[in-house]
C-alpha cells in the first residue's frame, strides 16, 4: 500500500506539467512531417506549434492591422478632395419690379457642381501625435506576439516532459510486471514442493494487480497528454508518436546577482508594460491638442446657374481661401479626457512595478527549485545505488533461503521507486532551468 501511495504522489506531481490548452487546427506541411516521424524532439514539436497555432496567427494579424492604423493617422497630412453636385427647386422665386416689368433674382431650378479641395496647414501637432500613438500601439502588439509565443513554448515544454516521465514510468512498470509474473510462477512451483505458502502467492498476486492498476493509470495519462500535444500542434487526436527522451539542457550562464537585472532587460512582458506607459503618455499629449485651432487651405471650382442676368445659364466659378476653426466649448470633454489619460499613466506605472516584482519572484523561485532539484538528484542517485545494492544482497539471501520471496520483492520495488524518484528529480531540474530561462527573458521558441 505504501508503495502505491508513493507512485500516485509521483503521478499527481507530474499532472501540473501538462496544460489542457487550445483549439484544434488544420494540417500543414510541417505537421505532415511530424506524422511521418516515429519519435519527435521538443524542437520539432515546438516549431510546428509556433508556426501554426491560431493564438500566434491572431497576434500576428493584430500586429499587421497596426500598419493600417498608422496609415490612417498619416492621412491628416494629405488633402481631402471631393466632388459635390446639387439640384434645388425653389418657390416663390425672388424677383424685383421696375415699372411694369418684373425681373427674377434667382432661377426656380438651381443646379451646381464643384471639385472641392481642403488641406490642413497647421493642426498644432495633432496629426504627428496621432502617428506616434499608433506606432506605439504597433510596438505593443509586436511585443504581444513574443508573449504569446513564450506562453505556448512553456505549455509545449510542460507537456513534452510530462510525456517523457510517463513513458519512462510505463517502461519501469512493464519491467516490474514481468518480474512479478516470473516471481509468481516461481512461487507456484515452490508451493508444489512445499517451500512456499498460499499467502506468498496471494501477496504476489496483489502486487501484480496493484502494478497493473498503476500501469493503466500511466497509459491513461499518456493518452491525455498526447491529446494536449496533438491540440497544441493542431493534429487529429492521438497522432503525436512517442517523443524522444531529452534530458540534456543548456544551463543559465549568468551569475545569481545579475539574474534579476538581466531579466528586467530581456523580459517581453516588462517591455510591454513599459510600452503601455509610453502609450498612455502619448495619449495624454494627444488629448492636449483636441481644443487647439485648425487652420486649413480651401479651394473649390465648378459651375452653377443663377448668375444675373442670365439666371438659367451654368457658369464656371471658383473659391479660394483659408479656414480657421477655433473650439470654444466642448462640454468639458478635454478636461475629462486629460484626467482619464493621466489615470492611465498611473495605472500602467503600477503595472510596470508589479511586473518587476513578479519577475523577481519568478527568478528567485526558479533558482530555488533548481537548487532543490540538484540536491534531490544527488540524494536519489545515492538512494538508487543503495537500493540496487540491497536488492543484489536480497537476491543472494533469497537464493540461500534466509529471506522470503516477499522481502525480496520489497527490495525490488524499492529499486523501481528510486528510479521513478530520480527520473522525477531530473525532470524537475530540467523544468526549473527552462523556467529560469523564461524568467530572465530567454526566447526559447528561437533558442532551445
Amino acid at each position: 500500500m505504501k508503495k502505491k501511495v508513493v507512485f500516485y504522489i509521483l503521478i499527481i506531481g507530474l499532472l501540473f506539467l501538462g496544460s489542457p490548452f487550445i483549439n484544434a487546427q488544420t494540417e500543414s506541411s510541417n505537421r505532415k512531417e511530424l506524422l511521418s516521424s516515429d519519435s519527435l524532439t521538443l524542437k520539432e514539436i515546438l516549431s510546428v506549434v509556433i508556426l501554426n497555432h491560431p493564438s500566434v496567427k491572431e497576434a500576428e494579424e493584430i500586429l499587421n492591422e497596426t500598419d493600417y492604423r498608422i496609415n490612417n493617422a498619416k492621412s491628416g497630412y494629405y488633402p481631402n478632395v471631393d466632388i459635390s453636385a446639387s439640384y434645388a427647386h425653389i418657390g416663390p422665386v425672388p424677383s424685383v419690379s421696375l415699372g411694369d416689368q418684373s425681373f427674377a433674382m434667382a432661377p426656380s431650378d438651381n443646379i451646381g457642381g464643384a471639385l472641392n479641395f481642403r488641406q490642413t496647414i497647421y493642426d498644432f501637432g495633432r496629426t504627428s501625435r496621432s502617428i506616434l500613438l499608433e506606432k506605439e500601439n504597433q510596438n505593443i502588439e509586436s511585443v504581444n506576439v513574443s508573449i504569446v509565443k513564450q506562453r505556448l513554448t512553456m505549455n509545449v515544454i510542460n507537456t513534452f516532459y510530462a510525456l517523457t516521465y510517463l513513458q519512462d514510468a510505463l517502461q519501469i512498470k512493464n519491467k516490474d510486471l514481468e518480474s512479478l509474473q516470473d516471481h509468481l510462477e516461481f512461487v507456484k512451483k515452490q508451493q508444489i514442493t512445499g517451500t512456499a505458502t498460499k499467502y506468498e502467492i496471494l501477496a504476489t498476486q496483489v502486487r501484480i494487480s496493484s502494478t497493473e492498476s498503476q500501469k493503466i493509470d500511466l497509459e491513461t495519462l499518456i493518452k491525455s497528454q498526447r491529446v494536449v500535444m496533438d491540440m497544441l500542434a493542431g493534429m487529429p487526436s492521438i497522432f503525436i508518436p512517442k517523443i524522444k527522451r531529452e534530458l540534456n539542457i543548456k544551463t543559465v550562464n549568468i551569475s545569481s546577482d545579475s539574474l534579476v537585472n538581466y531579466g528586467f532587460s530581456q523580459r517581453v512582458d516588462l517591455a510591454s508594460a513599459l510600452e503601455k506607459e509610453k502609450k498612455a503618455e502619448l495619449q495624454y499629449n494627444l488629448m492636449k491638442t483636441t481644443e487647439m485651432p485648425l487652420l486649413s487651405f480651401i479651394a473649390s471650382g465648378g459651375g452653377k446657374n443663377g448668375y444675373f442676368p442670365d439666371l438659367g445659364i451654368v457658369k464656371a466659378n471658383y473659391l479660394v481661401g483659408l479656414d480657421l476653426r477655433i473650439p470654444l466649448f466642448d462640454g468639458y470633454r478635454k478636461k475629462n479626457n486629460l484626467a482619464l489619460a493621466k489615470s492611465y499613466i498611473n495605472t500602467f506605472a503600477y503595472e510596470t512595478e508589479l511586473t518587476k516584482r513578479n519577475i523577481n519572484n519568478e527568478i528567485v523561485e526558479a533558482d530555488a527549485n533548481k537548487k532543490a532539484a540538484e540536491k534531490k538528484i544527488k540524494q536519489f542517485e545515492i538512494q538508487l545505488e543503495l537500493a540496487d545494492e540491497a536488492f543484489s544482497m536480497a537476491k543472494t539471501k533469497y537464493a540461500n533461503g534466509t529471506i522470503t520471496n516477499l522481502e525480496m520483492l520489497d527490495m525490488e520495488t524499492a529499486v523501481s521507486d528510486s528510479r521513478l524518484l530520480l527520473m522525477k528529480a531530473n525532470i524537475d531540474y530540467i523544468l526549473s532551468i527552462y523556467r529560469m530561462r523564461i524568467a530572465i527573458g530567454d526566447k526559447l521558441y528561437d533558442n532551445l
